[in-house]
């Protein structure tokens, strides 16, 4: 079975409650329970909560704000990041502002060590705030408790549909390749890596049929974390560092910043010297799952949402521009413009 085949069937069995490790036999199941065991102790010092950083960035700005969530698990928490200002949420409330040029109200319901299931929860609360745009980063919890694909895949669908149904932009930070963590030793890294990389095709073909947009995290956001591992990661060698946040907000800002339509025009409209395509949305998924940063939207073809082949897809290579750190943000509870229903 090709990979886009096994992403599909993935993302089909979400669909009418298949489950199964796709590929994966028991024999393999015992030495990723042992390898894993081993692995979490040679991981550095565990922190159990991330930086709170909600607020209202940007609050001199004029005009109503646009109200930004984040939803996920520790990465999406901010979980490593030096301080609030550093955490990926920060920093991606942070481009808003200056894009907008609009005060930006930001709530965090991510937690660390969420799992896909534990979407349905943070989603509700997220609803509360009739979120403009939302960021998801989830699955590589579910990959590491071996939680089945198509359950994990089913519940990521399931939360972008509610919110995208409610009138949000949504964005989705696909499975890291865990494969690239250095304390992961062989056998598990390579099972590692296949398992999370085929977690994030059939991510992102369920994301794109929900309406939204994924950027895949790959290899954890490309060569600079393999090149630079003691700077990219924090003190626990799992968690990204703040340098690591930075290099996340890069790749995820510009999707989210397009979907609102405060891209700057020329960058827009795809570039195929960038290697930007329309696919089948199975094919653009594994294309993804291989290039970390890359986006995958839904699109169409003469009108026609999906072709021979299935739903198809846009895959975008963003221009990548540097987020600087947030500036401190006010409270939520400090008196600013009255927001849009």
């Amino acid at each position: 079975m090709t990979r886009a085949g096994s992403a599909r069937r993935i993302a089909t069995a979400a669909a009418y409650g298949g489950g199964g490790l796709v590929g994966v036999g028991a024999a393999t199941l015992g030495v990723l329970v042992a390898e894993g065991m081993l692995a979490r102790r040679t991981f550095g010092p565990r922190r159990e909560s991330a930086p709170y950083a909600d607020g209202y960035y940007g609050p001199k700005r004029r005009g109503t704000s646009l109200r930004f969530v984040m939803l996920g698990d520790s990465v999406a928490a901010g979980l490593g990041a030096d301080g609030p200002l550093e955490t990926l949420g920060a920093r991606l409330a942070q481009g808003l502002v200056r894009a907008a040029d609009r005060p930006v109200r930001f709530v965090n319901v991510a937690t660390v060590g969420a799992r896909s299931a534990d979407l349905e929860s943070q989603v509700t609360r997220a609803l509360l705030l009739k979120p403009h745009v939302a960021v998801i980063i989830i699955g590589g919890n579910d990959v590491t408790h071996l939680t089945r694909p198509q359950t994990a895949v089913r519940d990521l669908e399931s939360g972008v549909a509610r919110l995208v149904d409610a009138g949000a932009e949504v964005i989705v930070g696909t499975c890291p390749d865990l494969g690239t963590v250095k304390p992961i030793r062989e056998p598990l890294r390579t099972v590692a890596r296949r398992l999370s990389r085929q977690l994030a095709a059939a991510q992102t073909i369920a994301v794109v049929e929900a309406g939204g947009r994924s950027v895949s995290l790959g290899d954890l956001l490309g060569p600079e974390f393999d090149e630079f591992p003691d700077e990219m990661f924090a003190d626990d060698r799992f968690h990204p560092s703040s340098r690591g946040y930075a290099s996340a907000a890069q790749a995820i800002l510009p999707s989210a910043l397009d979907a609102l339509g405060l891209i700057p025009p020329e960058e827009r409209l795809p570039n195929t010297r960038l290697g930007d395509a329309l696919l089948p949305v199975s094919m653009a998924a594994v294309s993804a799952a291989d290039t970390g940063g890359t986006e995958v939207a839904p699109s169409q073809v003469s009108g026609e949402l999906r072709g021979p082949k299935g739903r198809w897809a846009q895959v975008r290579h963003r221009i990548l521009h540097p987020v600087p750190r947030a500036e401190k943000p006010a409270p939520l509870t400090a008196d600013m413009p009255d927001e849009e229903p």
